[in-house]
């Protein structure tokens, strides 16, 4: 079991537990006054790490690297090779870890370079090989706290739906006529940033407004990690700007909602024989004496949601339970089906909100070409955003994700180190 399994299992408190303690992080924020972001200021929102002791981050590393390898040798494997499915699930494991792999073996490279130097430094007498050993200790443990921090940052718990295709809906918010507009010229931006990554841009819904733009536009994004980069953009994005419409050369705000959802998996319903409690009856009516002297009828319970079903329609008993199940199936699939939708429904409300203009994720100026988000207190230019080159923007908000990931870490292995704050 590797470390990474183990943090998404544990979750981030307990996990900063046991990294903190297991692994021997010591682990200490630089005094500073909170900045306004955590990216805005990079050099002074950083943790200081000193590495004591990392034997059970290289046990469960190698733990993973030995995974890598079995995934490896299946590739050659002609029972692999053969069926696509399989083929393309290896491919994509060991394609996830390759990156963490290779970065470790940099790691242990560093690690052991370092130790030889060390010993070099204390059993040589000649003062030009000292001074030498002294000069790569340090240039060694340098690269290794290096690589040590991009391990950190690989092993966080990741997304799970960060793989996925997404749909893009971008709705006309407050702003009238001028709201469709800017509604329009998102919609271009994301199509040049999709066309950028290399990915697949399909409109799904397409609703054009009568001064121009949209008040509605819905896209399918399909291709590497989709999810993982767009997901940063959801929220309510407001523009100023003097409209083509405007006669007196007034400054408009107006807004524009943004929901990122991932691709909903196809619902499967499986149905375990031991949350059933099954009988049998006689059936009652028209089918013959076999119906009424034989238990041919089915009264099905499924214990986890007390649904309860009663077949005695077939005039065996097993038709009559495979029809049972077939309903019981159908009414679980319809009940999940539900839930995901309303889960769907709640995550697009939680991230666009009522579309007001205080609910802003980022701002839009257009006199100033400045586009500013929010989040990170940090300013683009304007242009640049426009013309779909939002790379920039999307890797500090990915930053700023991790470093509070790895903040509240820390501060939950103060706590079950009983350090106060």
């Amino acid at each position: 079991r590797h470390l990474e399994s183990t943090i998404i299992m544990m979750g981030h408190a307990a996990c900063a537990a046991l990294v903190l303690s297991t692994v021997g992080w010591q682990a200490q924020l630089l005094p500073r006054p909170r900045c306004r972001s955590t990216y805005a200021q990079p050099a002074r929102c950083v943790a200081r790490m000193e590495i004591a002791d990392d034997s059970f981050l290289i046990q469960s590393l190698t733990a993973m690297k030995s995974q890598f390898n079995e995934l490896t040798e299946q590739l050659s494997d002609p029972a692999v090779v053969g069926d696509s499915n399989r083929f393309q699930r290896v491919s994509k494991e060991r394609a996830r870890l390759e990156k963490r792999v290779s970065i470790f073996d940099a790691y242990m490279a560093a690690k052991t370079g370092a130790a030889d130097a060390r010993e070099i430094l204390e059993n040589e007498s000649d003062p030009e090989l000292r001074e030498m050993a002294k000069e790569e200790i340090g240039e060694l443990e340098a690269r290794q706290e290096e690589l040590y921090k991009e391990l950190e940052i690989l092993l966080l718990p990741s997304d799970p739906n960060d793989d996925k295709n997404v749909m893009v809906e971008i709705r006309a918010g407050a702003g009238g006529d001028e709201a469709a507009i800017w509604c329009g010229d998102l919609l271009k931006t994301y199509q040049k940033y999709s066309e950028l990554q290399g990915w697949q841009v399909s409109p799904l819904t397409m609703q054009p407004s009568e001064s121009g733009g949209y008040t509605q536009a819905v896209l399918e994004i399909k291709g590497d990690s989709v999810y993982s980069k767009l997901k940063y953009e959801a929220g309510v994005h407001r523009v100023q700007r003097v409209p083509a419409t405007e006669t007196q050369g007034r400054v408009h705000t107006s807004t524009a909602t943004i929901a990122i959802m991932p691709e909903v998996t196809e619902v499967e319903v499986v149905i375990d024989p031991k949350e059933i409690q099954l009988q049998t009856a006689r059936s009652s009516g028209a089918g013959g004496q076999n119906v009424n002297k034989v238990e041919t009828a089915v009264d099905l319970v499924h214990l986890p949601t007390g649904m309860r079903i009663f077949c005695q329609e077939e005039r065996s008993q097993l038709k009559n339970k495979e029809r049972a199940l077939s309903l019981l199936r159908s009414r679980l699939y319809e009940m999940e089906l539900e839930k995901q939708q309303s889960e769907v429904a709640a995550k697009r409300l939680a991230q666009v909100g009522s579309g007001s203009r205080s609910e802003k994720i980022r701002t839009y100026n257009y006199k100033d070409n400045r586009c500013t988000d929010h989040r990170l207190g940090h300013n683009f230019p304007l242009t640049q955003f426009l013309n779909g080159d939002i790379d920039s923007v999307i890797s500090m908000c990915i930053a700023s994700d991790q470093q509070q990931q790895l903040e509240e870490m820390a501060e939950a292995g103060d706590r079950a180190a009983g350090v106060p704050a």
